[in-house]
């Protein structure tokens, strides 16, 4: 399955962005879905995920209570609503999908080429 993720950009401090993944085929049923995020420097890290039908999600501590992973199986779209941004969420996004549950990127099977999130103070 390919993926391209869209919305990022630049916003201010306490800001939102609503990030979205296309999947080129059905996801709905079949995968696990995901997002990452890669600061410069930094290594590559989990932020959010979802189960195949929806119903259940799982953040990093850092995103809880500010972000929201949901998709629309119908359109085979990922989202992320990201609220209260800060200048550490600056980043590259990545969608990814796994068949497992996991949130080790290496399990991870398909991953879309990143958009970039730039938060300034």
């Amino acid at each position: 399955v390919q993926l391209q993720a869209s919305g990022g950009g630049l916003v201010q401090a306490g800001g939102s962005l609503r990030l979205s993944c296309a999947a080129s085929k059905r996801t709905s049923g079949v995968y696990i879905m995901g997002w990452f995020r890669q600061a410069p420097g930094k290594e590559r890290e989990f932020v959010a995920a979802i189960n195949r039908s929806g119903t259940g999600t799982y953040y990093t501590d850092s995103a809880k209570g500010r972000y929201t992973i949901s998709r629309d199986n119908a359109k085979n779209t990922l989202y992320l609503q990201m609220n209260s941004l800060k200048p550490d969420d600056t980043a590259v996004y990545y969608c990814t999908a796994s068949s497992s549950w996991t949130t080790s990127a290496a399990n991870y099977e398909y991953w879309g080429r990143g958009t970039q999130v730039t938060v300034s103070s």
